[in-house]
């Protein structure tokens, strides 16, 4: 269906109303074109059915005005239903970008999501081993000497560590996989999470 903007006789009506939907589009940028395109439909067909309910024309500027009073200003209300269709979209597409952006979103909603964040910033400092592997590659690796030792990262200057390193080069496509494997694992719980709160607003 193709978005039409309502049509007001009155000049200052048309750009109250015009600029309500600039503020819609811009509490809503962080939404992909689709999400973007439902939430404006939903609301310009609220504010049309509410307008259609106002039995006075006179005023076309003082009625739309109550009528955008009583949705709230975009930026405030919409904030929880663009962070959980940030979350839906993050937990699809596995997008780190995207699943960063819900994530803090959503932090006011759960200290859940807070533990989220935390978990991905600390995959992230497990990749960041993989570049430092090659530009230290006597002080990063996998240290490991049975009942004594097991250190997997970290920066080594220990002379008596380094002697116990296991992996040599073999560190960076094992931290890539595990970095891989770590991922989609706390994503997948992300996505749970976000399965367990829709069943339980249903309930």
């Amino acid at each position: 269906m193709e978005f039409k903007k309502i049509q007001f006789k009155n000049p200052d009506a048309q750009k109250n109303y015009n600029n309500y939907l600039k503020q819609i589009q811009s509490a809503t940028k962080k939404l992909n074109k689709e999400d973007q395109y439902d939430v404006i439909m939903e609301i310009n067909s609220h504010i049309y059915e509410s307008m259609s309910k106002i039995n006075n024309d006179s005023n076309e500027t003082k009625n739309l005005t109550i009528t955008l009073n009583k949705i709230g200003i975009p930026k405030e209300v919409l904030k929880p239903l663009v962070a959980e269709k940030k979350l839906s979209q993050a937990t699809k597409t596995f997008n780190p970008i995207h699943i960063f952006q819900a994530l803090v979103l959503n932090f006011s909603y759960g200290i859940i999501y807070l533990i989220f964040f935390i978990l991905y910033l600390f995959l992230f400092s497990f990749i960041v081993m993989v570049p430092v592997k090659l530009l230290y590659p006597n002080n990063v690796g996998f240290y490991y000497k049975e009942g004594e030792i097991f250190q997997y990262g970290g920066f080594v200057t220990n002379e008596y560590l380094k002697k116990y390193e296991v992996l040599g080069y073999w560190f960076i496509p094992v931290t890539i996989l595990l970095g891989l494997i770590f991922y989609f694992f706390i994503t997948f719980l992300l996505k749970i999470k976000q399965s367990m709160g829709k069943n339980k607003n249903i309930a």
